[in-house]
């Protein structure tokens, strides 16, 4: 929670430092560079705690083997995510907020939208998502699969995050590192 914290302040201040009169971006600038500072302490933090840890290590060690899943999603997964190998593939959709909920009521048959779950969990997939769809083959075909049948981008992208976090699940439940059978 701190480096998000940290990392938003710090995306305060680039921001800022783009409409202060000139004499003031030197400040901006010292501050910039001590969060970056703070950030990379806390990821340092972040990355001995997981390494002191088995079981984090080794969740860390099978999640990172995805391609697409980095150190730093595999963190965030691992804090924000205790759950993730422990529940069904719709509960984990549900939980990270990618599962489809209904609109229906009676004859009406509403759009179906995802909602609710856990945002930071979700922002972390959907970043990892943007890489694995150039990176990860069977996540980059099934997203061109789903573009190619008219579904717009944005839709895809999620469906590449429920499959992301459903064979994340898997593997933690199986214990077994990324392979292509679970895309």
């Amino acid at each position: 929670m701190r480096r998000r914290q940290l990392t938003s302040l710090r995306t305060t201040e680039k921001n800022r430092r783009g409409v202060m009169p000139e004499a003031l971006k030197p400040s901006i600038d010292r501050i910039i560079a001590s969060l970056d500072r703070e950030i990379a302490s806390l990821e340092q933090l972040i990355q001995d705690a997981v390494e002191q840890h088995a079981a984090w290590r080794h969740k860390r060690d099978l999640l990172t083997s995805m391609p697409g899943i980095g150190p730093s999603v595999a963190s965030t997964l691992i804090g924000d995510l205790p759950e993730l190998g422990s529940l069904s593939r719709r509960q984990i959709a549900a939980l990270t907020g990618v599962a489809p909920f209904n609109r229906d009521s009676g004859n009406f048959r509403g759009k179906r939208r995802i909602r609710g779950g856990r945002a930071h969990s979700r922002t972390a997939l959907f970043l990892s998502a943007m890489v694995a769809i150039r990176y990860n083959p069977d996540i980059k075909r099934f997203y061109e699969r789903l573009l190619q049948t008219g579904k717009h981008k944005k839709v895809a992208l999620t469906a590449c995050i429920r499959k992301i976090v459903t064979a994340l699940n898997a593997m933690l439940r199986d214990d077994k590192p990324w392979h292509s059978s679970f895309a």
